[in-house]
């Protein structure tokens, strides 16, 4: 989708949140270190934007993403997913797979989580791939 016609509901130094037309949101991590602060801050707002709009799919980009860190991995297995799944109604993510096989591995136990939460992930190499199973849901 070209960035012309989505609106960016938050930024920070983690990446960016954006509203897509079609009714789902996209959130591109940034390269780079995170600070845990701005990464739980950038999630949060994730889940206030699926309530805010009632949208339960999102295009996850980690494409340049790091690695995520064990803290963030604990937080966001034990907290963030079920709260988005249970509170914010989020049952699909279309996800851009990292380049680096270390964050591409970190991602495997939060797909476990969600499973057993009744959302479902599904990775991809391609953007429009990913758009097209998102918008199928």
């Amino acid at each position: 989708m070209p960035a012309d016609s989505r609106t960016i509901y938050f930024k920070n130094s983690i990446g960016c949140i954006w509203e897509e037309p079609q009714a789902y949101l996209r959130l591109d991590y940034y390269p780079g270190l995170r600070e845990e602060g701005q990464f739980r801050s950038m999630l949060t707002h994730l889940r206030q934007a699926m309530q805010r709009h009632s949208w339960s799919r999102v295009l996850i980009n980690q494409q340049q993403m790091n690695p995520f860190t064990p803290a963030e991995e604990s937080w966001m297995n034990n907290e963030w997913l079920p709260r988005a799944v249970q509170e914010n109604g989020y049952r699909y993510g279309a996800v851009l797979v990292a380049h680096d096989v270390f964050a591409r591995l970190a991602m495997n136990s939060v797909l476990a989580t969600s499973r057993r939460l009744g959302h479902l992930y599904r990775n991809f190499e391609g953007e429009t791939d990913a758009v097209n199973w998102l918008l199928g849901q």
